[in-house]
């Protein structure tokens, strides 16, 4: 998605805004899970700067970190893979949530849906990884549970897929599901727009699934 909507199509209240700080560690740098779309490194710097910027903002946020057993061949708790970015541990706050979490969805397994309701949030944000699994998963459910959910399309990624189902690239999924994120389970829009939103207190304007579907019939046709 190139063009991002105007902050000013929307009207609503002010949302009162979570940043999910989703998986963002070493596995996805330099393990068999590296991101691959949008490039890791880029990603990385506005996951950083939203993170800077809920600090600045005084906003909820809560960092996860897959967790399997050790010996797993990733995310073994403890291993080099498990830990997070050090940009990402550095800006860390003590009363900021910590999570760990087994399952795709940051909710499934978790107390986070308890803790965002004692912030009294309405809406989560999501950055990190990946779009193509834990990103999307978390959206789903947040939707079933009353949450509004924007996602930072530049600073998620996603990884090369194949498997006997049939192959996408990086780039294809990334894309793919942002589009369907923005369909219906989520706002969508880069870091720099998302800002402006939060900085001006309002909600990041979303699609729905039949406006996505006449306008996917006028591209595409029948």
């Amino acid at each position: 998605m190139d063009e991002q909507p105007s902050i000013k199509e929307n009207t609503m209240t002010a949302p009162r805004r979570a940043l999910f700080v989703v998986d963002v560690q070493q596995e996805y740098f330099d393990g068999p899970l590296t991101v691959q779309h949008p490039p890791v490194e880029q990603s990385l710097a506005n996951i950083t700067r939203a993170m800077d910027i809920a600090a600045d903002l005084n906003m909820p946020v809560v960092v996860v970190q897959h967790e399997l057993p050790e010996g797993a061949p990733v995310f073994a708790v403890n291993s080099a893979s498990w830990e997070l970015h050090p940009d990402v541990a550095k800006r860390v706050r003590p009363e900021w949530k910590r999570a760990t979490k087994s399952f795709g969805s940051v909710f499934a397994g978790t107390d986070v849906g308890e803790w965002l309701h004692e912030q009294g949030v309405d809406t989560i944000v999501i950055a990190g990884y990946m779009t193509n699994n834990c990103d999307i998963a978390t959206a789903v459910e947040a939707e079933g549970r009353g949450l509004a959910t924007e996602i930072l399309s530049d600073a998620t990624g996603a990884i090369h897929l194949s498997n006997e189902a049939g192959s996408a690239s990086a780039e294809q999924l990334h894309s793919t599901l942002m589009t369907l994120l923005h369909s219906n389970f989520a706002a969508v829009a880069d870091t720099e727009t998302w800002i402006a939103a939060t900085r001006n207190g309002v909600a990041l304007p979303k699609s729905d699934l039949g406006t996505s579907a006449v306008q996917g019939l006028a591209e595409f046709g029948a």
